[in-house]
């Protein structure tokens, strides 16, 4: 899937209106591609599937609104719930 649209799936995902933050948005989408592929094996078809796509886009809005490591008077999560439940049907084992 191109950036573009994956950038304006997160957008939508998120009701962002506006284009201020799109670098920032765009790098927290990479961020979540490389994730998404380290986990997976860096095996995925080619376009991805909605499940691996919807993973990338939970865990780059997550990072978007969690832009620290420290969180006060709460639970802190590296990655949210069901990013790792979707990826996990395409993760390439290696022995």
């Amino acid at each position: 899937m191109t950036s573009l649209t994956l950038l304006s799936l997160l957008k939508s995902q998120m009701n962002i209106e506006h284009d201020l933050d799109d670098v920032l948005l765009q790098h927290k989408i990479e961020a979540a591609e490389g994730y998404a592929h380290s986990y997976s094996g860096d095996w995925v078809s080619d376009p991805a599937p909605a499940a691996f796509t919807q993973a990338v886009l939970m865990l780059a809005a997550y990072w978007y609104e969690i832009r620290e490591a420290a969180v006060v008077g709460g639970n802190a999560y590296m990655i949210p719930f069901g990013v790792h439940d979707l990826l996990h049907p395409y993760r390439r084992w290696v022995v």
